[in-house]
């Protein structure tokens, strides 16, 4: 048995495909037959255009509100403050009584 590659699709030919369903000028099974590909394909695709129509015209600003980016030099400052938080209780609390976690 030989083993069938999967297609890849250029995001040019989806977008072209998504319009298509969009305009509804076609059955999807037509369109299916048109463009060689599955009508649950198309549907998918015709989601994901109607999903992310708005993203074409977010600006800059709206499109990067994602995950804040923290800079390095920050974090460094905050691991040696929990150093220094941690070293600092340790000393005040002093050996504990009882088994020691240390062999």
């Amino acid at each position: 048995m030989t083993k069938i590659s999967r297609r890849n699709h250029c995001a040019v030919f989806k977008a072209k495909v998504a319009l298509a369903a969009v305009k509804g000028e076609a059955t999807l099974v037509e369109l299916a037959q048109c463009f060689d590909v599955h009508p649950n394909q198309i549907t998918q695709w015709k989601s994901q255009l109607l999903e992310r129509a708005a993203d074409v015209f977010a600006s800059a600003a709206e499109r990067s509100s994602g995950p804040e980016v923290v800079p390095l030099k920050d974090l460094h400052a905050k691991i040696g403050q929990h150093a220094l938080e941690i070293d600092f209780l340790a000393g005040a609390l002093g050996p504990l009584p009882g088994p020691s976690a240390t062999r």
